[in-house]
């Protein structure tokens, strides 16, 4: 099967290179890039707290964080990979509605560390501090390949190639990508159990 993978370059080889283990030929085709923004470093020392929800953010938050919070949750399996250490909670569902769900309350002080345009549940309902550790910009790809099935990987990437107008339906890292990409009249044909290169690696079976 002939699969195109819209991951940034620099985080698309370990998926791709699992995809041709089991005999698929794989394109890899960037249709967003990730730009850190924000300060360089960021002082967690004084939250009860640290939201983590995305593998990006993860990466960066790594990087510039100064200090320990008392405690870290990651959304999903993924972005708990990219941390310096294990968090002390990541949910079974991996949404912010499923990261809610499970936090203990009252939660104290927090912080909610994600990409520029994440949503703002978390911040709203837990009355938290957010800082932005990166933007995502689309990128056009008139020279698109011709494939079987494509991967996408967060709403960003959803976006973007529901904006080339192509009729290749996809597999869906998660239930945002999912709305994402079907807004956008995309047809998805599987959606990851686990949020992460297991579950969609899973789903191209599926598919």
């Amino acid at each position: 099967m002939r699969i195109v993978v819209t991951r940034p370059r620099e985080q698309a080889g370990e998926l791709a290179a699992r995809l041709e283990q089991f005999g698929h030929e794989v394109s890899v085709c960037p249709l967003i890039e990730i730009e850190p923004i924000g300060p360089e470093e960021i002082e967690v020392s004084g939250y009860d707290w640290l939201l983590v929800t995305s593998p990006n953010a993860a990466r960066e938050l790594s990087r510039r964080m100064r200090g320990r919070p008392k405690r870290v949750a990651a959304i999903g399996p993924g972005t708990a990979m990219e941390l310096p250490d294990r968090p002390d909670l990541v949910p079974s569902v991996s949404t912010q509605e499923g990261l809610l769900a499970e936090l203990p309350r009252p939660a104290g002080r927090v912080l909610f560390a994600g990409a520029e345009d994440a949503r703002r549940l978390l911040a709203d309902e837990l009355g938290a501090d957010f800082v932005p550790l990166y933007r995502t910009r689309q990128l056009n790809a008139p020279d698109f390949p011709e494939a079987d099935l494509v991967l996408l990987a967060s709403a960003s990437a959803a976006r973007a190639y529901a904006a080339l107008g192509r009729t290749t339906p996809a597999v869906s890292i998660g239930p945002q990508t999912t709305e994402a990409a079907r807004r956008g009249g995309v047809t998805v044909v599987a959606e990851a159990a686990s949020h992460d290169l297991d579950g969609l690696v899973a789903a191209v079976a599926d598919a």
